[in-house]
């Protein structure tokens, strides 16, 4: 989506360009109840589908005008080349493109990744079941608000917790850190 904003000519893009961005504008709880009545009416409710479904068709306009703006900068030299010796516009993307977007893309990837790491409200309306609890979900309803918590039981699911984080942020460290600095550089 973002490589069709960023370049090619669209009828309407401009408007469109504008529902993107004012769908940022919308708090994500405005979605919850038609999406909770769209995946219920799928058949989803209590499997993690309803969380990694929307993940797959980039509904985050962040994302999408992330990538907007880092294709932005990069210059249509290579693109124009490509064609030039025959690709046509998916082998451009492909060949051309991607590689060129690797580090925003994965710079993408870890932001989506922390984002639904640290999701809590979408797992306690789709998930019902205890034993399908993520860990964010089932650190908190590990709190018992009538007794005493059991602190040192909830600071070892917590750092537990955080493991997944850190092992793929120092995994795509390279990635992340070349998508943050070359994002600025001009052609």
């Amino acid at each position: 989506m973002a490589y069709g904003f960023a370049r090619f000519e669209i009828p309407w893009k401009k408007f469109w360009f504008a529902t993107l961005i004012t769908t940022m504008l919308l708090p994500s709880t405005v979605l919850l109840i038609p999406q909770y009545l769209m995946f219920r009416e799928m058949g989803m409710l209590n499997s993690y589908m309803p969380l990694y479904l929307p993940l797959a068709f980039a509904t985050q306009g962040f994302f999408v005008f992330m990538l907007i703006q880092f294709l932005r900068g990069v210059p249509r030299d290579m693109e124009e080349a490509a064609q030039i010796d025959g690709c046509n516009s998916i082998q451009v993307l492909w060949y051309v493109v991607v590689p060129i977007l690797k580090p925003a893309i994965i710079s993408v990837a870890l932001f989506q990744f922390m984002w639904s790491m640290n999701d809590f409200i979408g797992p306690l309306i789709y998930v019902y079941s205890v034993d399908k609890y993520p860990i964010a979900l089932a650190l908190k309803m590990s709190i018992d608000v009538t007794e005493g918590a059991p602190w040192n039981e909830i600071l070892a699911m917590a750092s537990i917790s955080i493991l997944p984080s850190i092992i793929v942020f120092f995994l795509a460290q390279r990635y992340f850190v070349q998508g943050v600095t070359s994002s600025g550089i001009k052609g």
